[in-house]
């Protein structure tokens, strides 16, 4: 009896070497369809980086911002791309939101190249677009701007005209605003297209006292789960780090992805391009600096409606390898 019990426990043993580790369960993120995380995710995929570094990506496309949401906090994806300031209003209820940065690149307003308008001094009067509400948070940066360089708010000398990112690029084209606001990758269309930048929102923020590493969206998930994740985790920031690094350098991977960024032309392509690669986050450390400090000015002038009556970025809010 003593011998079929050894010869038990022996083979045991031997299937728990030899037979096939459990594939970890996948990251189920929670995307939308035309964002431009898609880009990063979709080079991720093609160079299987994914599975160069043990993690599997189950892709769920969402139609909005607030669907993407209401799928996180549903429990119906692991993880999604979405801004801190969500992240910190969230901790700030009770909630476990943590973030990797995805990106800083960053907005800027633009003009027309013929337009007399030289600096944000000579909007005065004029009609200016503005991506998102009045309570965007690239918006309230500039207003701060304007209260520290020009010593007035810029919401008191514009007439505003608040929309959809694309509607408003196609305004300025027409001629029916004088200067839009817009986010960095349609600003980067309407620079292909002869406009001109009048300034940028790096500049802002570093004319604001950053540093100019300012990161508004990334990587969102629960630290629940990340703590029972930590290696797909982990696995999962190299493999975008990886994927950074091919469209930093590999002109050839633009062409391809090329119909993912609906780049019409050559030009757009390759400013899509550009600005994409200025926004490749390096330090996450200055990134929360930034973050931080910005938090403050967007509370000053947002208020609770923003904030939700926080006054200060929530810890946490950034993801590090020993967050609990």
């Amino acid at each position: 009896m003593m011998r079929v019990t050894r010869w038990a426990a022996l083979a045991l043993f031997c299937l728990s070497i030899y037979s096939p580790a459990r594939a970890a369960d996948p990251i189920r993120i929670g995307l939308l369809k035309f964002g431009t995380v898609n880009w990063e995710i979709d080079v991720v995929k093609h160079h299987k980086l994914d599975e160069k570094n043990d993690v599997r990506l189950d892709i769920t496309e969402l139609a909005s911002t607030q669907a993407i949401k209401v799928a996180l906090q549903a429990g119906s994806v692991d993880m999604i791309v979405t801004d801190w300031l969500w992240v910190s209003r969230q901790r700030g209820t009770g909630a476990d939101f943590t973030m990797l940065p995805y990106s800083s690149a960053l907005g800027a307003i633009m003009v027309a190249p013929d337009s007399g308008i030289q600096s944000i001094a000579d909007l005065k009067g004029k009609r200016v677009g503005i991506a998102g509400g009045p309570l965007d948070k690239s918006w309230l940066m500039m207003r701060a701007y304007s209260r520290k360089t020009l010593g007035s708010d810029l919401e008191e000398a514009i007439e505003p005209a608040f929309g959809a990112p694309p509607l408003l690029a196609e305004k300025l084209v027409q001629g029916e605003l004088d200067a839009v606001l817009n986010f960095w990758h349609y600003a980067a269309r309407l620079e292909a297209r002869g406009f001109r930048r009048l300034i940028g929102m790096h500049e802002v923020v570093k004319a604001l006292g950053g540093s100019g590493s300012l990161a508004m969206i990334g990587y969102t998930f629960s630290e629940t789960w990340a703590a029972k994740n930590r290696e797909t985790v982990k696995g999962f920031e190299r493999a975008v780090r990886a994927a950074r690094e091919i469209l930093g350098s590999s002109d050839a991977e633009w062409e391809r992805i090329a119909p993912l960024t609906r780049a019409k032309d050559a030009a757009t392509l390759r400013l899509l391009r550009e600005r994409y690669r200025e926004g490749i986050p390096e330090d996450t450390g200055a990134i929360a600096r930034d973050a931080r400090l910005i938090f403050g000015i967007l509370a000053e002038i947002g208020g609770a409606k923003l904030t939700g009556g926080q006054q200060a970025l929530a810890p946490g809010t950034f993801w590090t390898d020993d967050s609990q």
